[in-house]
């Protein structure tokens, strides 16, 4: 329970927007904490996943697909973030396991 105690401060940070992904990407520089690297890969792959998106549309000008773009990502946020206030490491519905095998680089 210590370590979920300790890296917790650091994964919430990591789903307030891209900027606080890669604040608590150097927060868990030293010492690094395995529940929060879990949560820094689960948002760093919702907020990637969300840009990529949003480039794609705004270039193939599919605009009636915007609102459900936020709406998806709300929902995965909403469902880290609570994860990560909760002190669980249950990975995001379908993408979850992708996003810790892609994103092995951040440790």
């Amino acid at each position: 329970m210590g370590e979920v105690e300790t890296g917790k401060t650091t994964a919430i940070v990591a789903y307030i927007t891209i900027v606080g992904c890669l604040i608590a990407l150097t927060m868990n520089l030293e010492p690094k904490n395995t529940f929060a690297r879990f949560h820094i890969r689960q948002a760093f792959g919702i907020h990637i996943l969300f840009h990529a998106l949003a480039i794609i549309l705004t270039y193939t000008g599919i605009v009636y697909l915007a609102f459900p773009i936020y709406i998806l990502y709300f929902v995965l946020w909403i469902f880290g973030f609570l994860q990560a206030l909760n002190g669980k490491t249950k990975p995001l519905p379908v993408l979850g396991a992708y996003f810790q095998k892609w994103f092995t680089f951040i440790s």
